[in-house]
Parts: C-alpha cells; sequence; structure tokens
C-alpha cells in the first residue's frame, strides 16, 4: 500500500497510516513520552505510524508565538526518537537550506500548505530523497495538486504525498470538501487527511489561531470512509497548555479510541459491496 515508505511498520495489513505527534518540539522530553504512547497506539492496532513534530514554526501570526527550543537542539530530538524506538519522523521545512539541515534527521519531509507551489523549496526536498508529503494549500483546488507532484516527479523524487488540510472559506475559516480526496487519489499518490489543523480557524484578531476540536472524530470518520490512506493529527497531552495549535489539537488520552473508531470504518468501508439485507 505505501511501496514508498518502507520504514512503517505494518503496511503488509492494509490499514491506513497514522502521522500524529505534537506540534512542535516543546522541550527536550515530552515528545519520548508522546512517540512512546502513539506508538503503543499502532503496534496494537497494526497501524503504520509515523511520528510528527515540526522542529521549527515559521508560520506565527504574532511575533511573540513560540517558534521552538532552537533549530539544532530540536532536531537532536527528533532524531532522538527514531533511533529509539525505530519509528519513521515528519517534521515541516520551509526554504531550501532547512531541507538539507532536516533530511539527517527525518524520514518523511512535510512541505507546509501556505509553500505547496514553491518549485525550488520541492526541488530541495525531492533532492534529499526522502518521503516528500505536500499539504494542498488552502487556496487550491484539488486537482491542482497534480503540478506539485508532477514537479516532484520531474525532480527525480517519485515518493510523495499529499495531505488535505482544509479550505479556506471566508476569512477565519476553513472547510474539508471531502471530493477532493478520491480527486488526489487519481493523481496516483497516497493521500492523507489532516484532521486537526482542518478544524482551523486562522486569522483572528487576537493573533492566536482558534479551532474547533470537538469535531475531530467527525473529520476523521469522514476521512477513512471516503478513502483517505492515511490520517493526520496532531495531539498533546494537555492541548491547553501546549505552545503552538493547541485549539485544535486532541488530547492524547483521546487518541486510542478514536483510532479504533476509524479503523472499524475503514474496514467496513473496504468490504465487497454486499446486497441489501444480505
Amino acid at each position: 500500500m505505501y511501496p514508498e515508505l518502507p520504514l512503517l511498520r505494518h503496511t503488509h495489513t492494509g490499514n491506513f497510516l497514522l502521522i500524529a505527534g505534537p506540534c512542535v518540539v516543546e522541550d527536550e522530553e515530552s515528545p519520548f513520552a508522546i512517540a512512546e504512547r502513539l506508538l503503543a497506539i499502532a503496534e496494537r492496532l497494526h497501524l503504520p505510524f509515523a511520528f510528527k513534530a515540526s522542529y521549527r514554526k515559521a508560520n506565527r501570526s504574532r511575533l511573540d508565538s513560540f517558534t521552538g527550543i532552537g533549530d539544532q537542539a530540536a532536531l537532536e530530538v527528533l532524531g532522538a526518537v527514531r533511533e529509539r524506538y525505530g519509528i519513521p519522523v515528519v517534521t515541516d521545512i520551509h526554504s531550501e537550506a532547512e531541507a538539507a539541515a532536516a533530511a539527517p534527521y527525518a524520514d518523511i519531509l512535510q512541505i507546509p500548505a501556505f509553500l505547496c507551489r514553491q518549485t525550488e523549496l520541492l526541488r530541495a526536498a525531492a533532492a534529499t530523497g526522502r518521503v516528500v508529503n505536500i499539504k494542498k494549500g488552502q487556496f487550491l483546488a484539488p486537482d491542482a495538486m497534480i503540478h506539485a507532484v508532477d514537479k516532484m516527479h520531474a525532480f527525480g523524487n517519485d515518493n510523495v504525498m499529499l495531505t488535505e488540510r482544509g479550505t479556506t472559506f471566508g476569512y477565519q475559516d476553513l472547510v474539508v470538501d471531502f471530493r477532493g480526496v478520491p480527486q488526489m487519489r487519481r493523481i496516483g499518490v497516497p493521500v492523507i487527511v489532516d484532521i486537526t489543523h482542518s478544524l482551523q480557524r486562522p486569522n483572528q484578531p487576537s493573533g492566536v489561531t482558534g479551532g474547533d476540536p470537538g469535531l475531530i472524530e467527525t473529520i476523521g470518520r469522514a476521512a477513512v470512509a471516503v478513502g483517505a490512506d492515511g490520517i493526520f493529527m496532531e495531539t498533546h497531552p494537555n492541548p491547553a497548555v501546549a505552545k503552538s495549535d493547541g485549539a485544535n489539537m486532541l488530547p492524547l488520552d483521546k487518541a486510542e479510541p478514536l483510532m479504533e473508531t476509524l479503523l472499524r470504518i475503514h474496514r467496513a468501508a473496504r468490504q465487497p459491496n454486499q446486497p441489501f439485507g444480505a
């Protein structure tokens, strides 16, 4: 199912891919505890799993917003998580230089939605040989993402995923058009649905992004029902004190029951069609 992600465990099961973790590396200890808990869930449910955390947050509304503990320190934390637990790591990059800096520590380089059309950034990511997860711009139609994928192929890297994370709806909201999942899958790459960022309420007057975490399960249920290859979510032991994106993160203690629910829907959606009442 994911030939481009050979390090992921349990790919033979046909279960959806789980990409999960905190928004950003907040300190040198908590990523290990979060990764260990998520890995235990993934192992029990036989879900392929990659741990996600940004080593630096570049897209902040306010100057005083938390951006990280320092690039090198955070990258070393991610590398240590990967080594300790034997799991792939996902992190965001924002420039050509960051692609080269992050590649030794991460298995999957993620292109933020605002940057999905940046040709030289895609070129630099492709050149690392890492898997590249490109988030669909909030301003783009799903089928327009073929151009980002075509760029990656032209740059010699076929290890590409696309992630749906909502489309701008007015000034301060996003909406998920689930038609986009099969539309992007027809491009010929795995499609992930980000079930937390899709619920952001950006551009708030306070400069702090809002969200609607009560709908995380709703977005997740719909995503697996329409055939998403994976689920992306940010999770934190206590989102209320998270240093970034706390308003739309899933509490870590809710991750396991949510994955159980989504896995049941995923399996039901893939059963052969049966006559009604059979």
